[in-house]
């Protein structure tokens, strides 16, 4: 899944839409995950978020409140681990939140919390 596909192709990772505006209650956007039906092939998905047109509107995450990510286990109701982004990222546009990934055959999470200025280009470009 990447950016404007809201879907990866084996139909294990799903994106429910940008909110731009923040308007809402709730989350304002979701990440479903079935694990389950993963390609075996994938042993790392990483959670990055970006400030769409960061720099046309001169905005970084340090600028945005109350910004985190949690995995929830919708199956049970229940929060697993929530992340929280602090206000120390006062250049950054894009920032990998967080990695959900397998070890010994079982999956993990990782908070990560490390912040780019260069937008989503300047993230892919360590794993190019």
């Amino acid at each position: 899944m990447f950016y404007n596909n809201l879907e990866s192709p084996d139909g294990a990772v799903k994106h429910s839409g940008d909110n731009r505006t923040g308007a809402g209650d709730g989350d304002d956007e979701t990440i479903h995950v079935d694990l389950s039906v993963i390609n075996p092939a994938v042993k790392e998905i990483c959670v990055v978020v970006t400030i769409h047109e960061a720099a046309a509107r001169k905005q970084n995450f340090g600028q945005i409140r109350n910004s985190f990510i949690r995995i929830y286990d919708a199956a049970k109701n229940v929060e697993l681990v929530k992340y929280e982004l602090g206000e120390d990222f006062s250049i950054e546009t894009s920032v990998e939140f967080g990695r959900i990934y397998k070890r010994e055959n079982q999956w993990r999470f990782e908070a990560v919390g490390i912040g780019q200025s260069g937008g989503l280009e300047q993230f892919l470009s360590k794993y190019a």
